[in-house]
C-alpha cells in the first residue's frame, strides 16, 4: 500500500533535484543536466517535460530555464515537507496506539 507513496515521494525528490539544478545552471540542456546530476538523460528528460507542464521551468534555445513558480516552489518547499512530516507522523502515532 505505503509501495506507491514512497515511490512518488523519490519521483519528486528528483524532480525537485532537477528544478534546483536548472536554477543554479541556467540555461542548461538535458545533456549537461544528466551530466551534473549523474542521472541517466531519460530521467532527466521526463523530469523536464513535468516540470515544464507544470510551468515550473520553459524551454529556450539555449536549455531549460526555470520560471518564477520555480522560486516560489521553493522558497515555500520546507513548509510543505514539514506539513507532510506532520502527516505522516500522525498516522504513526495513531498506529502506534491501536498496536
Amino acid at each position: 500500500m505505503l509501495t506507491k507513496l514512497k515511490s512518488e515521494i523519490e519521483l519528486v525528490s528528483r524532480h525537485l533535484e532537477v528544478i534546483r539544478a536548472v536554477v543554479e545552471h541556467q540555461p542548461i540542456g538535458i545533456m549537461k543536466l544528466s551530466e551534473v546530476l549523474g542521472l541517466p538523460y531519460h530521467r532527466v528528460r521526463y523530469s523536464l517535460r513535468v516540470l515544464e507542464q507544470e510551468g515550473y521551468i520553459r524551454a529556450s534555445p539555449a536549455g531549460a530555464v526555470a520560471t518564477p513558480l520555480a522560486a516560489d516552489l521553493l522558497s515555500g518547499l520546507d513548509d510543505e515537507v514539514d506539513e507532510l512530516i506532520d502527516l505522516l507522523q500522525s498516522i504513526k502515532q495513531e498506529n502506534s496506539r491501536n498496536v
